[in-house]
């Protein structure tokens, strides 16, 4: 891969085959993908709407189907959106700080692994909460920003290969409390849990190289590398 700024975009066209391979750089996004699509649930009437923002090459769509969800994905790279389109989503091609998006036209938003790599979060937070209708669910995952979390995620991390080199700017890590206080101020209610991978997971996939890995995101009692956050938008008062 040439050289580029950390967190360039432009890097995930270059790794576009990595989304769907077994036991490639994208495994733990697989992982991911499931636990969060845990957190999601049935979908509540007919024709409710799921925004996957920063959607990639449609990892969350396995994990959905039978929910009942139109499951719209928008991303930047039109290369892992021809890859989600192909598993079922209505792709959009757009920017999370600017959704094309209609306000309140989703029942659940979907925002998994994209607030690490946002250069503005209030303005994402705000399109995030903007398309939520109200009474709508906010689903997200996202990395802490702490020494340790830096060092496990991007210095360690990249050395031993869970993430490809230069996708994380570690300085665009987010803290929980900044996180709920921001979309406090859209009238999003969020409550976040840690959670980690499966260390036999990990071993299987990096020290045995192995295809097959059974790898899992849990939940932890701590949020201090890797966090998960639910909410629901206040719904309009009569």
């Amino acid at each position: 891969m040439r050289s580029m700024p950390r967190n360039d975009p432009r890097q995930y066209d270059e790794l576009a085959d990595q989304w769907w391979r077994p036991g490639g750089g994208f495994e733990l996004l697989h992982w991911l993908a499931a636990a969060r699509a845990e957190l999601i649930p049935p979908a509540g009437r007919d024709g409710a709407v799921l925004v996957d923002a920063g959607c990639g090459g449609g990892l969350l769509a396995p994990h959905l189907a039978g929910k009942g969800y139109r499951h719209v994905g928008v991303d930047l790279r039109r290369h892992g959106l021809r890859m989600a389109a192909g598993h079922g989503l209505q792709a959009v091609n757009g920017d999370v700080t600017a959704l094309p998006i209609a306000t309140g036209a989703a029942d659940v938003v979907a925002a998994g692994e994209i607030l690490e790599h946002v250069t503005d979060l209030p303005g994402t937070v705000a399109e995030l909460s903007r398309v939520l209708r109200p009474g709508g669910l906010i689903v997200l995952d996202t990395v802490n920003d702490n020494p340790l979390s830096r060092f496990i995620t991007v210095t360690a991390g990249e050395w031993l290969g869970f993430a490809p080199p230069g996708l994380h700017d570690p300085s665009l890590f987010v803290r929980p409390r900044r996180l709920i206080t921001e979309f406090a101020r859209h009238g999003v209610r969020l409550e976040v849990r840690g959670a980690r991978p499966t260390l036999t997971g990990l071993f299987r996939w990096r020290v045995l190289r192995s295809e097959r890995t059974r790898g899992r995101i849990v939940p932890s009692g701590l949020t201090t590398v890797l966090y998960q956050g639910t909410g629901r938008k206040e719904r309009e008062r009569s």
